[in-house]
């Protein structure tokens, strides 16, 4: 007689809806709820997002028009590491016997972006809802019992966002004062943001 399916939870979380669980175990696998291997599963998809948009931001100011590339250098390097991020959990998913469901990358929606204010307000937004979606499969992790999920979840990807946060958030008070827009216009600020690059890249 087959077990019952697991009843799916309410949860904010990218669960994957098509994971294809190990329906005969792996050998690896131990204290490891479905419901955590989902969530893993669909949250390093949603870490190749972020990584694609921020790639895709840092193109922007790679164009002639634009030509900010202290800027773009900075959108890149966060983009290498979103998906530098999104590699270790999949890997961390593997190394529990866990299956990752190849899922399409959603387009990164940034054709209108054309100043460093908005792009900067993009990467705010994002890394704020990557520490939303850490937080909750932290706690989810805990709920069901898998204390070495939560810890790795608590250890290699929240801690490694609070500064990043921190640091945006100063970013882009300092762009106000300098008195960057989000239109097109540009100026003396975008200019002296660019020369932050230093400072950020080695945050």
């Amino acid at each position: 007689m087959s077990e019952p399916r697991v009843k799916r939870i309410k949860t904010c979380l990218p669960l994957c809806k098509t994971h294809a669980c190990n329906t005969a175990g792996s050998r690896v696998v131990q204290n490891f709820p479905t419901v955590v291997e989902e969530s893993l599963c669909g949250v390093s998809t949603l870490l190749m997002e972020i990584s694609y948009r921020l790639e895709a931001l840092a193109k922007i100011f790679e164009q002639s028009d634009l030509s900010l590339p202290r800027v773009a250098a900075y959108f890149h390097q966060e983009s290498v590491k979103e998906l530098e991020r999104a590699e270790a959990m999949l890997q961390y998913l593997s190394q529990r016997g866990g299956k990752f469901c190849g899922k399409n990358i959603k387009r990164p929606v940034t054709e209108n972006v054309c100043a460093v204010l908005p792009a900067l307000e993009i990467m705010l937004n994002q890394w704020k809802e990557e520490m939303s979606v850490m937080v909750e499969l932290n706690r989810l992790a805990c709920e069901h019992g898998d204390p070495h999920t939560a810890s790795v979840i608590k250890r290699q990807f929240i801690e490694p966002l609070v500064p990043k946060v921190k640091l945006i958030g100063d970013l882009l008070t300092s762009a106000r004062r300098v008195g960057c827009t989000g239109d097109s216009a540009g100026g003396f600020g975008e200019y002296l943001i660019d020369q932050l690059q230093e400072t950020l890249t080695t945050a």
